[in-house]
């Protein structure tokens, strides 16, 4: 544990004060997401939504739990009474299930848009012309009970440092756009997930505001 609290500082005093370390604790035992919790954190990103739910009933009820992973729709259901934003949002057909679960729990939920930007297929997300498409259709604005709080993305997992670069650019031009066209006097759309422990130096020169760091706090993982 005192590895986990040790890399957990080191990261977390690296940050500038204006990007969320969010501490990617699937695959990780519920002893070791104590342990960053014990510095201070509270933002943990889990990916399986049987895993997230049981964890969820055993931690500290203030975590505030990001669902990092594909989402089926069938699933939302599970994570709807407590999760606190769902970070992988890729079509309208989920925006349309987390909105209907969020008001049988009689909540709002967060959520950021997936993008597809990594040249990729393994990647899932809306391209930048398929979420242009979405949001200028309209239908999202009639969902009560989800709040888009920004958007999400993974770079190609690639050691190219300058197509890394150039895909959170993307991103972050992208985000300028959408902000100007549909949210400009929405404060709540403000948040730009991108980087994570192999890239995260490379996203805060990008604008990102949430970094996804597992590797590098709570090492390998476990299962």
């Amino acid at each position: 544990m005192h590895d986990i609290k040790e890399n957990y500082r080191k990261i977390a005093d690296s940050l500038p004060p204006d990007v969320q370390l969010v501490a990617i604790s699937k695959f990780h035992p519920c002893q070791h997401i104590m342990a960053a919790y014990e510095e201070g954190q509270r933002h943990f990103g889990e990916s399986h939504q049987q895993e997230l739910t049981k964890k969820a009933s055993q931690l500290p009820s203030d975590i505030q739990w990001h669902f990092i992973g594909h989402l089926q729709t069938n699933k939302v259901k599970n994570i709807a009474p407590y999760i606190a934003i769902i970070e992988s949002v890729d079509s309208i057909r989920l925006m349309r299930e987390i909105d209907k679960q969020a008001a049988r729990n009689n909540r709002t939920i967060k959520i950021l848009l997936q993008l597809h930007i990594a040249q990729e297929t393994t990647k899932y997300g809306f391209t930048l012309d398929e979420c242009r498409q979405m949001l200028s259709s309209g239908e999202w604005r009639q969902m009560k009970h989800i709040q888009i709080c920004g958007l999400m993305t993974i770079a190609s997992n690639v050691s190219n440092q300058q197509q890394i670069q150039q895909e959170f650019n993307t991103a972050a031009q992208f985000f300028n756009e959408i902000k100007t066209t549909y949210f400009p006097n929405d404060p709540n759309f403000s948040q730009r997930s991108w980087g994570m422990s192999h890239d995260y130096h490379i996203a805060l020169q990008c604008q990102t505001t949430n970094i996804r760091i597992g590797t590098k706090i709570f090492g390998e993982r476990i299962y």
